[in-house]
């Protein structure tokens, strides 16, 4: 297993994901780039969104992803956090059906009960990957998809950058952040009994360094990436 730490040059001060995103929950919606995750969101071809009935949001944070969900027609959504923090700010969009406070491998939502389940930039917090890929299956519907949009391991690695924000006094203080490769993610995936169906990649090309110059210097570098599965049906 790779550790951040042989490739961190950023040595900021590191805190758990539930403590970082406490702390960050209320200029999250300010720092993060949409074309981050929505971006990947919107190139998928393989899910129909508007037929997705009923959908279970794990790590929804502060809602953006399922307000992006609502606005293609996905009719239910329940939203899962370990931040209630986040979950404050989720709760004021008024597109969740229902929010809890709870890890995303350990949900507690209905076993066999989503036409789709969705996970945006949460894996990178993870120590292992299984528990994640499991929980996912064990919600799922047959033929139901999991999508899963990731902060791709390449640009942590080769910017020696990970998850961080601002702190009240300016200090840049870092979330706990795990390097997966793509082959963690098939292997986790194929052992919970997952198929492919897509999988996406954007880099930092003129569309990104337009709105964030200073990153022309990771020109071309992997920025993010999304996986799209489908439950196996035999």
């Amino acid at each position: 297993m790779l550790r951040f730490s042989t490739f961190d040059r950023r040595n900021y001060r590191t805190v758990a994901a539930h403590e970082g995103y406490a702390q960050w929950a209320g200029t999250y919606e300010d720092t993060v780039k949409q074309d981050m995750d929505l971006w990947l969101l919107d190139q998928i071809q393989s899910v129909n969104w508007s037929a997705v009935e009923r959908c279970a949001d794990l790590g929804c944070g502060t809602g953006r992803t399922a307000a992006w969900l609502a606005s293609k027609g996905v009719r239910e959504i329940d939203g899962v956090d370990a931040t209630s923090e986040m979950l404050d700010l989720a709760r004021k969009r008024d597109v969740f059906a229902s929010l809890r406070v709870a890890d995303v491998c350990t949900t507690g939502l209905p076993t066999a009960s989503y036409d789709s389940i969705v996970t945006c930039l949460v894996d990178e917090h993870l120590a292992e990957l299984a528990p994640l890929y499991a929980e996912a299956a064990r919600l799922a519907r047959r033929g139901a998809t999991y999508v899963l949009v990731g902060f791709h391991p390449f640009f942590i690695m080769a910017a020696g950058m990970p998850t961080h924000f601002q702190g009240d006094n300016g200090e840049p203080v870092a979330i706990e952040t795990h390097i997966h490769l793509l082959s963690d993610h098939v292997q986790a995936a194929l052992a919970a009994g997952w198929q492919l169906l897509e999988l996406r990649e954007q880099v930092i090309d003129d569309r990104w360094i337009e709105t964030k110059p200073s990153w022309s210097v990771y020109r071309d570098v992997p920025i993010s990436f999304v996986w799209v599965w489908r439950q196996c049906e035999n």
